[in-house]
């Protein structure tokens, strides 16, 4: 599944489109004047730019979701649906593989101005890290630093002309229909941003072509930074060319960790009308953020609560006579990454360059992680029968799932935690002190606490002194802040956006935006560039388990378990149908209605 970094406590990343549904001529506009709804999430949008390094996650990707549109979009199922009314896509050539994407004329942005050719040309020099530079190490840097860019599939500018664009692959890429989507960022509008002298859209938008077809990254340079960083938003943008949506609804109002509030987009006929005139999100924070939204909900405050549940709080839920609670897994796992280039305990050079051993250390540390208490203490009572997850890329019950179990290598890392065995690995290696290990993990969210403190209590045993670099911004996301990040293990989930084969290259390949922990493995490299091109089942599962064995081999990390997922809402509210895949409750956004009006 390709993934998505940062469930606010998780991760989302940039690569399938989320996006929406059509419906049947003649458009009906369903907006129920003076409705509005509140709905909770545990952090809220700080990013206009959902495809940029920093702003790829899901919070941000809700937001975004409601305020964007696009060729295709999963529902609860998940089944990939499109979106004839946003526009098409046609495979034109398998060899080579040619997609041609048209956007229907009617589509705009909420400026009036039409999303067309240069939106699309935006997406893919972005998303196709089309302007990038090689160092002489062989490390790649791109002039717009996208969330996965993907420059070894189309090397070659698109043709393009009135709203279509047509891209033509370097190889037969397998999950060709969900690679390209148009954004959030509008052409014209990043370039405003980056020359306020230019005031006139169409004049923005040639400029912007002129500058891409000759290669000009003099003009193109302000652009990339534009893009990057004036999207960055934590309250209402001053500039509303920041906030621009060609989607259902229009973000109205945002304060910083409160709310963000989003208003009905009156010229939007390009797909299903939502039928709340307001959408409120509410920020939920803290340990207690759940329990307070699901407080809040039982008060009638907010409407829909969803999180990352503990025992305490199922028990609460349940509780709550005025709401319907949905429970099942989601497409979410939990995992421990660790940190290659740091210059920290688990990077060779604090080992005065012996890569035997820092492997060493980084296995003794994997070693000691409890996962399966942390399972039964925290997952099994929501879900009796979690297991501890043993697969970096396929789901438990997934196809190659049992072999990769069987076969790939975790069974070196024993699910109780074994510290004896830790000890012998760290004196074979000939360590005898007492092993500093830098540990983020998302600060306020108390899931994650509580692992912490498993993990701690066990690698302490081992001779492991966990110090906690907790912070609940997820700065090392950042790679402009944090080229190389300054924690040595780090705690989260990744969020699949997608049912896609490909994907995983985004955290496992060398320097890719989405690598935190500097992994390298050129073999690895080569395995996941061969899944991309693979279509038969058999093969991509035997790929799949040469890059698991590697991975458990080189102590990349561990993984612990698939989500528990826990949407409870109120009984007022018809339309809600929780889905697996982020945007998880939010994909069907626009059936939500008060119950009255939709009986």
């Amino acid at each position: 599944m390709k993934p998505s970094r940062l469930v606010a406590g998780t991760a989302a990343i940039a690569g399938a489109a989320l996006v929406l549904t059509g419906c049947t001529p003649p458009y009906q506009y369903e907006v129920i004047e003076g409705t509005e709804i509140h709905v909770a999430w545990n952090d809220i949008l700080d990013n206009f730019n959902g495809s940029s390094a920093a702003g790829n996650n899901v919070a941000n990707s809700i937001a975004l979701y409601m305020t964007g549109s696009g060729w295709n979009y999963y529902d609860g199922s998940p089944e990939l649906i499109k979106s004839p009314e946003f526009g098409s896509y046609e495979k034109t050539s398998d060899d080579p593989l040619t997609v041609k994407y048209t956007i229907n004329n009617n589509v705009k942005w909420s400026d009036g101005v039409e999303v067309d050719e240069a939106d699309m040309l935006l997406a893919f020099i972005t998303g196709f890290g089309y302007f990038n530079s090689t160092d002489a190490d062989g490390a790649t840097t791109y002039l717009f630093p996208h969330a996965n860019p993907r420059p070894e599939l189309v090397s070659t500018l698109p043709e393009f002309s009135d709203h279509t664009l047509t891209l033509v692959y370097d190889k037969p890429y397998v999950d060709w229909e969900l690679q390209f989507a148009v954004g959030n960022v509008a052409a014209h509008a990043t370039v405003m941003l980056a020359y306020p002298e230019i005031t006139d859209p169409e004049e923005a938008k040639t400029k912007f072509i002129e500058a891409v077809q000759n290669k000009d990254v003099s003009f193109l340079t302000p652009v990339a930074q534009a893009w990057n960083s004036a999207f960055q938003q934590t309250d209402t943008p001053s500039n509303p060319l920041v906030s621009l949506s060609y989607g259902p609804y229009i973000v109205d109002e945002l304060k910083a960790d409160q709310y963000v509030a989003l208003k009905a987009n009156p010229d939007y006929n390009w797909g299903p009308s939502p039928k709340y005139e307001k959408i409120f999100i509410h920020q939920y924070t803290g340990a207690t953020a759940f329990s307070s939204s699901l407080t809040a909900l039982e008060n009638g405050e907010i409407q829909i609560a969803s999180g990352q549940p503990t025992p305490d709080i199922l028990q609460i839920a349940q509780g709550i006579s005025t709401a319907n609670v949905f429970s099942g897994d989601e497409a979410t796992y939990e995992h421990v990454d660790l940190t290659f280039n740091n210059g920290g305990v688990f990077d060779p050079a604090y080992w005065g360059g012996d890569a035997a051993k820092a492997l060493a250390v980084r296995k003794a540390f994997l070693t000691t992680i409890p996962r399966q208490t942390i399972v039964n203490e925290l997952i099994k009572p929501l879900n009796p029968n979690a297991e501890v997850r043993e697969s970096f890329l396929v789901i438990p019950g997934g196809p190659g799932y049992d072999t990769i179990k069987a076969e790939a290598g975790s069974a070196n890392y024993p699910v109780a935690g074994d510290v004896e065995a830790a000890k012998k690995i760290l004196a074979d290696a000939g360590i005898t002190e007492r092993i500093e290990v830098k540990f983020w993990y998302p600060l306020g969210n108390a899931r994650r606490a509580s692992q912490y403190e498993f993990i701690a209590q066990n690698a302490a045993l081992a001779g492991f002194d966990l110090v906690s670099t907790a912070e609940p911004n997820w700065e090392f996301t950042d790679t402009e802040m944090w080229p190389i990040n300054p924690h040595d293990a780090v705690l989260f989930a990744w969020a699949s956006t997608s049912l896609a084969i490909s994907g995983s290259d985004q955290m496992f390949g060398t320097d890719k935006p989405s690598n935190f922990g500097g992994y390298k493995n050129s073999e690895v490299d080569s395995l996941l560039a061969t899944l991309e091109v693979t279509t038969d089942a058999a093969e991509q599962q035997r790929l799949q388990l040469e890059v698991e064995k590697l991975l458990w081999a080189d102590a990349y990390g561990t993984v612990i378990f698939q989500f528990p997922g826990l949407t409870v809402a109120s009984k007022d509210l018809s339309g809600v149908e929780p889905g697996p895949l982020a945007p998880y409750y939010f994909w069907n956004f626009w059936e939500w209605a008060p119950v009255a009006t939709a009986q």
